[in-house]
């Protein structure tokens, strides 16, 4: 599956449009991440556990949505785009979006 934040894949043409793929999900963080992203939170730094969460959710996303797309019969997906947000004291959301194409 080609996958692509661009309107069209070079060298290809879009044959069809399918429609939009989407894929999402929300994760909760641990007591023991939020326990260490205080301490971090005291001393400064980088908060190394919701940046590994914050890629985690992302490839989810990002996995659901190519799921998605090839449940569609796609070949591509263009024009992708992420969305991510604190849904409550405790846990990110993300989602992916885009076309899902046939190419020629």
């Amino acid at each position: 599956m080609i996958v692509t934040t661009t309107q069209s894949v070079p060298g290809r043409e879009i044959a069809q449009v399918l429609g939009i793929t989407r894929g999402g999900t929300t994760r909760s963080r641990n007591v023991v991440q939020d326990m260490f992203a205080g301490v971090k939170n005291l001393v400064g730094g980088e908060m190394s556990q919701y940046t590994k969460l914050q890629a985690d959710i992302r490839e989810q996303a990002l996995q659901r949505m190519v799921d998605d797309a090839t449940r569609m019969g796609a070949d591509a997906i263009v024009g992708v785009r992420f969305e991510a947000e604190s849904l409550t004291q405790g846990a990110l959301g993300a989602s992916a979006y885009g076309t899902a194409v046939k190419l020629q």
